[in-house]
């Protein structure tokens, strides 16, 4: 009987021990041995550090957090669930989903004000992700990012470019102008091709304006040069007559 209690009394404590690191402005629960984390329209600035380690479903929506950091979720290594739909999100940094990729089943970052992502945000995640309602700038590293990732198939058509750098491609699902056969990289190797070629036009106007500057100055030093050694002689034959004349009149 007494081994019984004892063991009803830890499991009490360690039930209170998961309720008791719950971040003050969130609900936690318990259903099935998994640990639920109600986050939702709580007017939060950013994602709480104390969440329970066991998290498996994480509801951080309709808050006003603006960027997710580096190793955000790192401790939450059974992570499945991962809502931060309807935010001010603008920033993912690189490493944010680490500590999750394996874990993490569906991540939803639609409806926040993601321009681009680095190319390291998302790392090896494999979960099904929700990128629509973000005012996307379709250019070669958001591409490259996107053939990475398992985008959702029922809001992949909503993901659209809010600006491209092609002025025809803004407003157009990403997926679309992708499967049509467009590179964005393409475009933006030109554009640096271009870039470096004013650049190197430029240093090469430079170096034939020193040029010229240096000739033309040093020709005018010559000819200065020249005009004295024409004056000396004169000068010379001038001091002589003067000698002379000194010679006569003594």
């Amino acid at each position: 009987m007494g081994v019984v209690l004892r063991g009803a009394a830890m499991l009490l404590a360690l039930l209170t021990a998961t309720v008791g690191t719950c971040p003050k402005a969130c609900h936690c629960s318990e259903r099935g041995g998994q640990t639920s984390v109600q986050c939702s329209s709580r007017d939060l600035r950013a994602i709480p550090a104390d969440l329970p380690e066991d998290t498996v479903t994480l509801q951080l929506a309709s808050n006003r957090i603006t960027r997710v950091p580096a190793h955000a979720f790192a401790r939450l290594w059974r992570l499945q669930e991962l809502d931060l739909s309807g935010n001010g999100i603008e920033a993912v940094e690189a490493g944010a989903f680490q500590g999750v990729a394996e874990s993490l089943r569906t991540l939803d970052l639609s409806d926040n004000l993601l321009r681009g992502v680095p190319k390291e945000a998302f790392g090896r995640l494999r979960a099904k992700i929700s990128l629509s309602g973000n005012p996307w700038h379709c250019e070669c590293t958001l591409q490259e990012v996107l053939r990475e990732l398992r985008l959702d198939e029922n809001t992949v058509n909503e993901v659209s470019c809010h600006t491209a750098v092609r002025e025809e491609f803004a407003g157009r699902p990403i997926i679309q102008v992708l499967d049509s056969g467009v590179n964005f990289c393409s475009f933006q190797r030109k554009t640096t091709d271009v870039a470096m070629f004013v650049t190197m036009f430029g240093w090469f106007a430079m170096v034939i304006a020193y040029v010229v500057y240096y000739v033309r100055q040093n020709r005018e030093d010559a000819r200065r040069h020249l005009e004295y050694l024409k004056a000396l002689p004169n000068s010379s034959q001038s001091s002589s007559k003067d000698s002379d004349t000194a010679n006569t009149m003594l």
